[in-house]
């Protein structure tokens, strides 16, 4: 599984990316993390407003921070 966060780096960024790797063991998956902070990458996936969170290739939220349980639901689906 993939797990990525698109940003630019601003805190809120950072959070969700905090929130990520917390969910991620929460839900006891492997699981990479990867930042994207390049403005075309990030429009590549439709997003106009950060941070978003894509796993495995799928925008799953995008504009707010998630909290690892809201994260931890798509990861065990």
């Amino acid at each position: 599984m993939v797990i990525k966060i698109l940003g630019t780096g601003c805190p809120k960024c950072k959070q969700l990316e905090e929130n990520a790797k917390k969910s991620v063991e929460l839900a006891g998956v492997n699981a990479i993390i990867e930042k994207v902070t390049e403005l075309n990458k990030i429009m590549d996936y439709g997003v106009m407003m950060t941070p978003a969170l894509v796993v495995d290739e799928v925008v799953k939220s995008a504009g707010k921070v998630l909290n690892p349980e809201e994260i931890k639901k798509f990861l065990i689906q």
